[in-house]
């Protein structure tokens, strides 16, 4: 497979499968990819495209799955509504459940979402 082979394979890659593809790629060769993008746009490398990265993600419940319950105990807790309110979300899916959240943090409700049972979406 040839360098440019592989750029194309990267670039039709989701957001979050490339998340995925960096953790793994970190812990595989010990090395973290961190230092080298933060070195590159203070160095004046392609700072057009580290502006234009997107750093805020909206977490969209696309369905709850079959533990709707655990589904609705992980909604309040994300977002501090109350049953009714989060029951009334998780029966409406697709919903936005937090809106402009940093990619950690919207990572981090994507996994508290999926471990209760649901299908999740960053956008």
């Amino acid at each position: 497979m040839t360098v440019a082979e592989i750029m194309e394979a990267v670039k039709e890659l989701k957001v979050m499968e490339l998340s995925e593809l960096v953790k793994a790629l970190e812990e595989e060769f010990g090395v973290s990819a961190t230092p080298v993008a933060v070195a590159g746009a203070v160095a004046g490398g392609d700072g057009a495209a580290a502006a234009d990265a997107k750093t805020d993600f909206d977490v969209v419940l696309v369905d709850a799955g079959s533990s709707k319950i655990n589904v609705i105990k992980a909604v309040r807790e994300i977002t501090g509504l109350g049953l009714k309110e989060a029951k009334e979300k998780v029966d409406t899916a697709p919903q936005t459940i937090k809106e402009a959240a940093p990619e950690a943090e919207a990572n981090e409700i994507k996994e508290k979402l999926e471990a209760a049972g649901a299908k999740v979406e960053l956008k």
